[in-house]
């Protein structure tokens, strides 16, 4: 299980037996006046089992504590959304993979985001997100509409130029050599990169694999305004609620910005890698 989901169910065991010992009942009290099996309250308390809404509501009636349901509750679905098995959503389709985001992309107005390895999709060509969809359907062994899905990567992109909205962008120099497709397909895609980084309302920085870190490198991840963060890692897709957390990757960004170069050394970062790629 991912750390943060972890985390979030270990919070909700502690504050259910938090509920419970502020009621002054046992385990076994409360098992007992709930109709459970005795086994049950320390498995929900030591978040061995996650509680369904109905045990909640059980859970704060018996412990006199009915004001907490709807909060208890709101976390509990906060969990569940914040993991997603990726071959679950495939199983609906690529295309119905990236076309899901575009309703959180049409109401935000600020986007952060930091990738290590990749290139951003805003940012990615046509040739470099069917390598990049090729891969992900032999990996999870999903096959699929590659081509719509494709198409509809691309037509998200136009968030780039429509709305107003403003973009920073922090990428680790390993995401412009990490070779996607092939090298012609990887050299497109590095002019793209660059063309980008003239767009208004588009901030590029690159970390240099040499400079003296703010903060180590990190899972890729994308701040919507200050209401959703987006976490993408091999196993699932997380979305993060919490303001909390939110806060923690807010202030992530910020130090892996202040590591970043901009502008015309970013520029050359870039071209560097356009030269050493072409000359393999």
């Amino acid at each position: 299980m991912v750390s943060q989901v972890k985390q979030a169910r270990e919070a909700l065991a502690n504050r259910l037996k938090e509920i419970r010992r502020d009621a002054d009942l046992t385990g076994r009290q409360l098992a007992a006046l709930s109709g459970w099996h005795f086994t049950k309250v320390s498995k929900l308390e030591h978040a061995v089992t996650s509680p369904s809404e109905d045990d909640i509501r059980t859970w704060c009636r018996h412990c006199h504590a009915e004001d907490q349901i709807p909060d208890l509750i709101a976390t509990l679905r906060s969990i569940e959304s914040m993991y997603m098995e990726w071959r679950r959503q495939l199983r609906a389709g690529l295309k119905h993979v990236q076309e899901s985001s575009v309703p959180l992309y049409e109401r935000t107005h600020n986007f952060r985001i930091y990738e290590s390895a990749v290139i951003p999709g805003l940012f990615q060509t046509a040739e470099y997100v069917a390598a990049t969809l090729h891969i992900a359907t032999d990996f999870y062994e999903s096959g699929g509409d590659i081509d719509q899905a494709v198409a509809a990567r691309m037509d998200r992109q136009r968030f780039l130029y429509h709305g107003g909205r403003q973009f920073s962008f922090v990428l680790e120099e390993e995401a412009l050599r990490t070779v996607m497709g092939s090298r012609d397909v990887m050299l497109g895609q590095l002019d793209r990169v660059l063309a980008v980084m003239s767009l208004p309302r588009v901030s590029v920085g690159i970390i240099p694999p040499m400079t003296a870190r703010k903060i180590w490198p990190g899972e890729p991840f994308w701040i919507f305004d200050s209401h959703t963060v987006r976490i993408e890692i091999t196993s699932a897709h997380l979305t993060v609620t919490r303001p909390q957390e939110i806060a923690l990757y807010a202030r992530a960004f910020e130090w892996l910005r202040r590591s970043a170069v901009y502008s015309a050394a970013a520029r050359e970062l870039v071209r560097h890698a356009i030269e050493d790629i072409a000359a393999t």
